[in-house]
């Protein structure tokens, strides 16, 4: 799995257990952080044109195999059923019927015993649907005893039963934003969010954040990078101010529009994963602006990492038993269907 986050590519060794309910454990993960100059490849894939973007695809596929060999040697894995690859989304313009995740093509497959199942999300897509969020049917399938499930990764999203079906979509931008501003500062990542704590929220910008037309629509909805380079960096950028001030009205913004979007479900149990699950100071922020019955739930260390790469493992595997994984209710396509190609 490689998120919008550009952390680097996270990988683990699941075995999966059905009994009339999914159980899982996480044998080996790991994490490979990204070089410079795969950051700056990724970041400035959306700008590239056809040709020199297949190009990228190809060796991106090159490096996930490399990856994946690897990983496998590292941790001398020796059973092994399914490869299941989500690729890094380079385009997620849906309305558009766009949807683009690199390190797809066929020879991620080369040398491997065992199926690859990737590129999950463009049938949905050519459904009608989002493709995105994915995850949702594995919130459903592993982790059942919380009443929503939240994700603070790249963009936060939320994911819970309603009426006997699953809904689930994107919040708001946290980690794509909050880093990039970080690395301003000469760092990958604000620690706790102790810079943002320093810094005092500008109200001005704070109303311009919270009045952007995305928090107007109904789900089924999802965000890409392409939404923030095009609405939420020239709408910061108008206002010059300095990071920590940036930080910390960003962080107020982010706080308001997941506790909107959990407060109104009146719920009592959140799972939260993903990078955001250890900024402290937004974790504290949310706390202030959650009704006081709402339980927020830090899982342990490995949940919180790997969780998404653990689901996108659910889905090759559900593909591969020609089970549905991928659904309507969440993404907006026109049926439930199992998604994902296989190499």
């Amino acid at each position: 799995m490689s998120g919008t986050s550009l952390d680097g590519i996270d990988l683990c060794y699941i075995n999966f257990c059905y009994n009339g309910a999914w159980s899982y454990s996480i044998i080996h993960s790991q994490t490979i952080s990204y070089s410079n100059i795969w950051v700056d490849a990724l970041q400035n894939a959306m700008a590239l044109d056809r040709n020199a973007l297949k190009q990228l695809d190809n060796e991106y596929t090159v490096y996930l195999n490399q990856v994946l060999h690897e990983f496998i040697v590292t941790k001398k894995i020796t059973t092994l059923y399914a490869i299941c690859s989500h690729g890094h989304t380079v385009l997620h313009q849906p309305q558009k019927g766009i949807t683009y995740q690199i390190g797809n093509m066929p020879h991620i497959a080369e040398g491997f015993d065992c199926p690859v199942v990737c590129d999950f999300r463009v049938a949905d897509v050519k459904l009608g649907g989002q493709g995105a969020p994915l995850v949702p049917i594995g919130d459903a399938l592993l982790f059942s005893e919380f009443d929503v499930c939240l994700n603070l990764g790249g963009f936060a999203n939320i994911s819970f039963e309603c009426e006997n079906k699953r809904i689930a979509y994107d919040i708001c931008p946290v980690n794509i934003i909050l880093n990039f501003y970080a690395k301003t500062l000469g760092v990958d990542y604000d620690n706790n969010g102790s810079i943002a704590k320093s810094g005092t929220i500008d109200e001005d910008l704070l109303e311009a954040l919270n009045a952007l037309t995305f928090y107007t629509l109904k789900p089924p909805k999802s965000l890409g990078l392409e939404w923030v380079k095009h609405y939420v960096l020239p709408l910061i950028m108008r206002y010059e101010l300095p990071v920590p001030i940036t930080l910390r009205t960003l962080v107020a913004h982010i706080a308001i529009q997941i506790s909107k979007a959990i407060n109104k479900l009146q719920v009592t149990k959140v799972l939260v994963t993903g990078g955001g699950a250890y900024n402290s100071f937004l974790i504290e922020q949310l706390l202030k602006l959650t009704d006081i019955k709402t339980q927020i739930i830090i899982p342990s260390r490995a949940t919180i990492d790997y969780k998404e790469a653990l689901i996108f493992g659910l889905l090759g595997l559900l593909k591969l038993r020609g089970e549905t994984n991928c659904l309507s209710s969440v993404t907006g396509a026109k049926k439930n269907h199992s998604s994902g190609y296989v190499y």
